[in-house]
């Protein structure tokens, strides 16, 4: 199933399948390793579901929804 980021669930496996920010945000969600193609997990959100927390090429990320809204992810 195609999906934002913003829409998995905590404990829910994925990988990213596209990333739509242009710019400056492109380049900073590119930076952090976040491009098609990488494997990750939602490893928890915080109690009003920003930010999230990532788990991915061993090691954990925390990213605002305002940015996990620009990459599409193939869950599993």
């Amino acid at each position: 199933m195609v999906m934002s980021m913003r829409k998995m669930s905590v404990n829910q496996c994925g990988q990213i399948r596209q990333v739509t920010a242009s710019g400056e945000m492109g380049r900073r969600i590119r930076d952090m390793g976040l491009v098609p193609g990488t494997d990750l997990m939602v490893v928890g959100r915080a109690p009003l579901q920003d930010p999230v927390a990532l788990r991915m090429k061993g090691f954990t990320l925390s990213l605002r929804n305002s940015e996990a809204d620009f990459i599409t992810v193939e869950a599993k």
